[in-house]
């Protein structure tokens, strides 16, 4: 009997809300939305068929090819189409202004240099006048003190290595392609998880458009890069949530096919089979190396990711008949994710401070030479003077209360409460495009409301379906939302910035795009419903684009009459 309830009649995924039913093709699938369900019944002797075990563990679409030839175009073209709008909105202009802005005036001569010496070294006074000159050799030999790891920085030095360091666009060169590269990478991400066209589309316009994303990409500030690497990280672990599957449904069918009548031995289900090295899991390590070496923050993502993941495998094991799927999960998924993340990642973040063991005179690089320990001497004095570096950097971030004009609590994030000014000038008349008496420049890190606002009422939904239909896309989406948002309300006197929610803003997309799904319906919905929901699902889209049009001169620096630039302030906490 217990064999026959392993395949029971509810959904995958403890009553996820399937994309497909079986007998759906693959072209119903490019259009459809959240929430369609899909039952599974079969006799004991074929539920561990190969094909049976993947049918309730991955579903019916596994890969592109699955798609029909005239698909497989749309499957490529739409992720390509809006990576080129996300692309012409950063590149273009994008050395407006012609200086350093806001938090540039430390990231962008960090990676200058970088690219001069391999560490940071302090600048004189008014060096921004000469960096902004064009003339930014003017560095000095004294090392600076910084409180950020090198890969972001390092990836600001590879655009100046490019283009030059002596102007804007090779300033901000990699911050542009990092963020375009981030809608191609949500645009996948949002077709797999979905399995639907549209609203993969959806997922890509919307932060290709949105404003906060946007300033973010044209700007060197450290946050984009870490949003990058969080984001390939979770593309990663989706990639080996499928292959996960697909291993233990080819092993656990190699046994039943072995014992003789097409189920797996008593003895085989208590546990399951080991699933062997997951190279996307280790894929998926790398990016969080990286993401750590960008912005300490990224230690709350390696953390909720890790646990994602095996939480994933759990349940994998339960919905292919494992009787002990709790302990044969951590045995066999949890301790081989960890293996595979922590050391990885760590090993990969260690080596992002390879300029820095090169150096002789980066900061704190002989510490331990000065400061020899009976307790620690065994340690190697590099990795000890690593080990004070980041004590120290650790000390000052805990102490970080300055007061600043816009800092910002994270309760007031989600609602644009008090986004950041980038950049404010007023130019005068006769200045450029300036014809009126009093005209305004500006770049305010400030998203697209429509995007933003319904993105916090998603949220609400995503809980509800979360916890009632146990969807595990809603849970994923909440998970990435949360790392990246709730840890910031463990430090309540630290001074804190709008723009740090850049890092997971993609997530907030998705949770806005799953509901857009629920407006889309079902495939199996009467055809008047699909196409009032993909008129509704269009008409939101359009609306947050023409929105951000109309925000769009206050994102990039654009020459505007001062009473244009109020109108677009909505709230006063913006101004």
């Amino acid at each position: 009997m217990g064999h026959v309830t392993q395949t029971s009649t509810r959904p995958a995924e403890a009553g996820q809300a399937a994309l497909a039913a079986p007998a759906a093709g693959p072209r119903e699938l490019a259009v459809q939305g959240v929430g369609s369900r899909r039952p599974w019944i079969s006799r004991p002797d074929q539920a561990f068929s190969a094909q049976a075990l993947q049918e309730r563990l991955i579903g019916c679409i596994r890969s592109w090819r699955d798609y029909p030839p005239s698909l497989r175009l749309w499957f490529w073209l739409v992720p390509v189409l809006t990576t080129v709008i996300g692309g012409i909105l950063r590149f273009v202009r994008l050395d407006a202004p012609h200086s350093l802005v806001f938090d540039e005036t430390y990231y962008v001569k960090d990676a200058y240099s970088f690219l001069i010496s391999g560490y940071e070294r302090s600048w004189p006074d008014k060096a921004n006048d000469s960096f902004n000159a064009g003339n930014p050799d003017v560095l000095l030999n004294t090392p600076e003190y910084v409180v950020h790891p090198p890969v972001g920085k390092w990836m600001i030095a590879g655009g100046m290595w490019l283009f030059g360091a002596d102007n804007p666009f090779g300033w901000r060169f990699a911050a542009a392609l990092t963020g375009t590269l981030s809608i191609l990478l949500l645009t996948l991400i949002a077709q797999k998880l979905f399995r639907s066209l549209p609203l993969a589309a959806a997922a890509g316009l919307l932060l290709a458009v949105d404003g906060h994303h946007l300033v973010m990409s044209r700007t060197s500030l450290l946050d984009i890069f870490l949003m990058f690497w969080i984001l390939a990280a979770f593309g990663a672990l989706l990639m080996d949530r499928d292959d996960g599957r697909r291993r233990l449904a080819i092993r656990l069918a190699r046994q039943g096919a072995a014992s003789g009548d097409g189920r797996p031995t008593a003895k085989q289900l208590l546990a399951g089979p080991w699933l062997g090295v997951r190279w996307w899991r280790i894929a998926a390590a790398v990016c969080l190396g990286l993401a750590v070496g960008t912005k300490w923050s990224g230690l709350f993502f390696l953390a909720g990711f890790g646990l994602l993941t095996v939480l994933w495998d759990l349940s994998a094991r339960r919905i292919a008949g494992i009787r002990g799927w709790i302990s044969g999960g951590i045995i066999k998924d949890g301790l081989p994710a960890f293996l595979s993340i922590v050391p990885v990642a760590t090993a990969v973040y260690t080596a992002t401070w390879t300029g820095w063991f090169r150096s002789d005179d980066a900061y704190f690089r002989h510490w331990a030479e000065t400061n020899p320990s009976s307790e620690w001497g065994w340690v190697p004095d590099s990795l000890r003077s690593l080990a004070h570096y980041h004590l120290e950097a650790y000390n000052f971030h805990q102490g970080l209360s300055a007061d600043h004009p816009y800092k910002a609590s994270p309760w007031t994030w989600l609602v644009m409460g008090r986004p950041t000014s980038f950049f404010y000038e007023s130019p005068p008349q006769g200045t450029g495009s300036c014809n009126v008496s009093n005209c305004t420049s500006a770049i305010l890190s400030v998203g697209n409301p429509i995007i933003w606002w319904s993105a916090v009422i998603a949220l609400v939904v995503l809980l509800f379906w979360w916890a009632g239909r146990r969807d595990w896309r809603a849970g994923a989406v909440l998970a990435g939302v949360g790392t990246g948002y709730l840890p910031w309300f463990m430090y309540p006197e630290r001074t804190m910035f709008y723009f740090y929610a850049v890092s997971f803003e993609p997530f907030l997309v998705l949770a806005l795009v799953y509901c857009l799904g629920l407006v889309l319906g079902r495939e199996t919905d009467p055809p008047w419903r699909r196409r009032s929901g993909l008129y509704l699902v269009a008409l939101f889209v359009a609306g947050a684009v023409l929105l951000s049009a109309f925000f769009y001169p206050v994102w990039t620096a654009e020459v505007i009459p001062y009473q244009e630039w109020r109108y677009r302030m909505w709230m006063p906490s913006w101004i």
